[in-house]
C-alpha cells in the first residue's frame, strides 16, 4: 500500500508531479483548502518524494520527518478530523491513527483537543519553569 506525508494535498511535497489525491473515510477527495496555510510550513514541503511515499518499516523514517515539525499537531488534527486513511501525517501512521479514532470515539474536534492540549502542556512547563528557576536550575 502506497503511504503518503502530512500535508493536504494542495500542498503536497511534490506539488504538480503526484497528481494523488487525498482521500477520506467515505471515499471522497478531502477538501484540500480545509488544511490552511499550515502546510506551507510542514518540514516535508521540501523532502523528496520518494522518500514519504512508503510502506512497511520504511514509515519509521518517513515519520520520523514530523519530528520537530512546527505544524506536526496542525497535520496530526487535520487527518483525524478528515479520518483521512492513507499516509503519515502529524507522525502517525494509519494504523495508530486508526487506534487512536477507536480509543476516543466521542472526539468531534481533533484540532480543538489537540491545541487545548498544548496550551495546557505550555502553561505547566511555564510554571514548572518559574518555580525552579529555570530549566537547568538544581535542586
Amino acid at each position: 500500500m502506497l503511504q503518503a506525508i502530512a500535508v493536504p494535498f494542495s500542498d503536497c511535497a511534490c506539488p504538480g508531479e503526484c497528481g494523488r489525491p487525498d482521500w477520506g473515510e467515505d471515499g471522497t477527495e478531502v477538501d484540500a483548502d480545509d488544511g490552511g496555510a499550515w502546510g506551507e510550513r510542514a518540514i516535508c514541503r521540501t523532502a523528496d518524494p520518494d522518500e514519504l511515499f512508503v510502506d512497511g518499516a520504511a514509515q519509521s523514517r518517513a515519520k520520523a520527518v514530523c519530528t520537530g515539525c512546527p505544524v506536526r499537531m496542525e497535520c496530526l488534527s487535520y487527518a483525524l478530523d478528515k479520518r483521512i486513511e492513507h499516509g503519515i501525517w502529524g507522525g502517525m501512521t494509519e494504523r495508530e491513527r486508526r487506534a487512536l479514532l477507536r480509543r476516543r470515539p466521542t472526539v468531534t474536534s481533533w484540532r480543538r483537543l489537540l491545541e487545548s492540549a498544548r496550551v495546557e502542556h505550555d502553561r505547566q512547563s511555564e510554571a514548572h519553569r518559574d518555580s525552579t528557576g529555570g530549566w537547568g536550575a538544581a535542586g
